[in-house]
């Protein structure tokens, strides 16, 4: 058990509307008899998305023991992590594992170091306000100078995000190499997509 922020439901104000379900990225809310319940404590994040849908102000935030959950740890396994300032010839680069994320990425979903970030070498950078002509070179070099066994990129559902998409395929393709290429989209409301 861990002490951490944890939603808490004041069952005499909820009217089991239901605003707060869908708003909650992690699926740990549901209505049952009526009222809106917390049936996973080790899903909920503590963030409060669902806070400011709720029309009864039945849901606060608050510090209490409980299993630890999304956000019980950092799995980030080295630094920098802008892909302008990573070295191409970093010693954590060789045989790893890759994901390269869209900078909103990681504010937008609950449970990116867990589910994207775990056992991953990390790479971000936004593909609408950087150069991504300076990105597909920078990946290019990274790739000729390591061995990388696979490449995720995690990016958000809007268009401007899927421009990094072509970049780091041509990348794979000018490296001369086969690396695996997954591609991970989140949704606005922080939602995994695909």
């Amino acid at each position: 058990m861990t002490k951490r922020k944890i939603i808490k439901i004041d069952e005499t104000k909820c009217n089991g509307c239901g605003l707060c379900v869908p708003n909650c990225a992690e699926g740990a809310l549901r209505i049952i008899n009526g009222k809106a319940r917390l049936v996973s404590e080790v899903s909920c994040d503590g963030l409060g998305a669902c806070l400011g849908h709720c029309p009864q102000g039945a849901i606060s935030i608050e510090d209490r023991e409980t299993s630890s959950g999304p956000g019980s740890g950092s799995r980030l396994r080295q630094w920098p992590v802008q892909i302008r300032l990573v070295p191409s010839n970093a010693p954590y680069l060789k045989d790893a594992d890759v994901l390269i994320a869209a900078d909103c990425v990681p504010f937008a979903y609950a449970n990116f170091h867990e589910d994207l970030l775990k056992g991953k070498v990390l790479l971000i950078g936004c593909p609408k306000l950087d150069d991504a002509a300076y990105y597909r070179e920078k990946i290019t070099e990274i790739l000729k100078e390591n061995a990388i066994r696979s490449i995720t990129y995690a990016h958000m559902e809007v268009p401007c995000c899927f421009g990094l998409i072509g970049a780091i395929k041509e990348a794979i393709s000018v490296s001369g190499k086969k690396i695996p290429f997954k591609e991970i989209v989140i949704g606005i409301q922080g939602e995994r997509i695909k």
